[in-house]
């Protein structure tokens, strides 16, 4: 085993030596020619290689981690009961498509009486809108009157009292248009407020269907029918099968290397024989203790950098049904553009 393999890494390699020989020893392998048992040995080692890290390329990096996904939660914006939870766990949902419904009894009352007061404020407005062309009419009909009488003081032939009348009914007649005036845009105010409440009332009416903000597979179901829950509380948490990635953790001398795009592999635990290729995503700008999950007995006191590796979101598409967050794994970095992928690391999927 090479010098740079570290404790864990001998000790994986040595259990899984062990296993093969524990498993040709005694007997358990079937019996097979020469040749095949020749293959077999070169399966076996190229399985314990791709697992120890044996005869990487120094340009090449392993690490271990584990699958994660984005998670969403589809949350209710109002308090109140669930009238139905349409999906179930497990299940893939569309952008868009329906996962709950809250109950809308209440606020289909208020909407009613909304609805009313729209109507009301309506018929206000058109009697304002009445009682100013009246008004209008009465004033035109007082400036006619006055000018009448004030020409005929001027001559003569009429009174100072009665142009004076005839002043007031004028004053009188614009007061009253104004008032309707005033009475209209009162009128108006409480229809656009009316309007409004319906408007608020009805958006709230359809924040009561909770739809999936994007496709992904419902992986908690958090609530059920007839329940009656807080405003923002989650309903249901969706995996966004788009954005699924692998976290690893690497030293520094790794870390400084890495950039935005470069090409990694993926071996998962559960399916050692596919490769999978994944991309740089994310590096962190700052070091922190290697998490227990995946440290070793003598990184415990390194700082390691926080990669994303991210799988593309087309093969995600076309894998979707098998995608499943939390499985561990092993993870190859290449820190040199110019190092070239071993054999055992060549892109493999399932057919």
């Amino acid at each position: 085993m090479s010098a740079w393999l570290g404790r864990g890494e001998k000790t994986a390699a040595f259990a899984v030596r062990a296993a093969v020989i524990v498993i040709l020893g005694l007997g358990l392998a079937p019996p097979a020619s020469a040749q095949e048992t020749g293959g077999l040995g070169a399966r076996l080692q190229a399985l314990v290689d791709k697992l120890t890290g044996h005869k990487l390329p120094a340009d090449i990096f392993m690490t271990n981690g584990r699958i994660e996904s984005e998670q969403v939660l589809v949350a209710s914006k109002l308090a109140g009961r669930v009238a139905q939870v349409l999906v179930e766990e497990g299940q893939t949902v569309d952008e868009g498509e329906t996962v709950a419904r809250m109950d809308t009894v209440e606020l289909a009352a208020q909407l009613a009486g909304t609805e009313a007061q729209v109507r009301a404020a309506e018929k206000s407005v058109a009697e304002a809108e009445a009682a100013i062309a009246q008004r209008e009419s009465q004033r035109l009909l007082a400036q006619q009157e006055f000018e009448r009488a004030s020409k005929l003081k001027q001559s003569g032939y009429g009174t100072i009292q009665s142009a004076d009348t005839r002043q007031s009914e004028l004053n009188v007649a614009e007061a009253g248009l104004k008032a309707s005036q005033a009475a209209l845009e009162a009128a108006l105010a409480t229809a656009d407020a009316a309007r409004a409440d319906v408007a608020r009332i009805q958006s709230q009416i359809d924040d009561s269907t909770l739809k999936a903000p994007r496709r992904g597979r419902v992986e908690y179901k958090l609530v059920r029918s007839g329940e009656v829950v807080a405003a923002g509380a989650p309903i249901v948490t969706l995996l966004d099968l788009s954005d699924v990635y692998m976290t690893v953790f690497v030293p520094a001398r790794v870390a400084g290397r890495l950039a935005m795009g470069d090409e990694a592999r993926i071996v998962l635990d559960p399916a050692p024989e596919y490769v999978i290729p994944a991309t740089v995503s994310f590096v962190a700008s700052g070091a922190q203790f290697t998490p227990k999950s995946v440290e070793t007995d003598d990184e415990r006191e390194k700082l390691m950098f926080r990669v994303k590796l991210r799988i593309a979101s087309d093969l995600l598409k076309q894998y979707e049904d098998r995608v499943k967050t939390g499985v561990r794994g092993v993870a190859y970095v290449r820190t040199a553009t110019t190092a070239t992928w071993p054999e055992a690391l060549a892109v493999k999927l399932p057919q």
